[in-house]
């Protein structure tokens, strides 16, 4: 968690909680600034999970969200939060919340995408 938390908040986007901050669950916030940039960091997500990586997180509806939502998360388990995914609400401010990640270097090589799927010029 630390470690999405630092790179993001070293590249000048909000980020909740912020790097090595005394944290109480698993789920990093980051301010992406625009609906483009929260898809774009979804869909790298997904494009690095273990499961599912050819499919295509797109912006749905969801019963009880205001918002459309789009999810990436291509865990071994539906609804593991343990294993590294992505999603939010197409609303501004335009959150993305990750959690999980259990192998560092899987959380690297999609943060290393995920960086380079929002690298339009920030908004946040």
């Amino acid at each position: 968690y630390h470690l999405t938390a630092y790179v993001f908040d070293k590249l000048g986007y909000p980020v909740n909680p912020l790097p090595f901050e005394k944290r109480r669950d698993v789920i990093q916030g980051i301010r992406l600034g625009s609906p483009e940039k929260l898809i774009a960091f979804c869909r790298a997500i997904q494009q690095y999970s273990p499961v599912g990586s050819y499919l295509d997180p797109v912006p749905a509806p969801m019963p009880g969200y205001e918002s459309e939502l789009v999810m990436a998360g291509g865990t071994f388990i539906d609804g593991a939060t343990s294993e590294f995914s992505a999603d939010g609400p197409l609303r501004e401010p335009y959150v993305v919340f990750c959690q999980g990640g259990t192998h560092w270097t899987h959380v690297a090589i999609a943060l290393e995408a995920a960086i380079e799927a929002v690298k339009l010029p920030h908004r946040g």
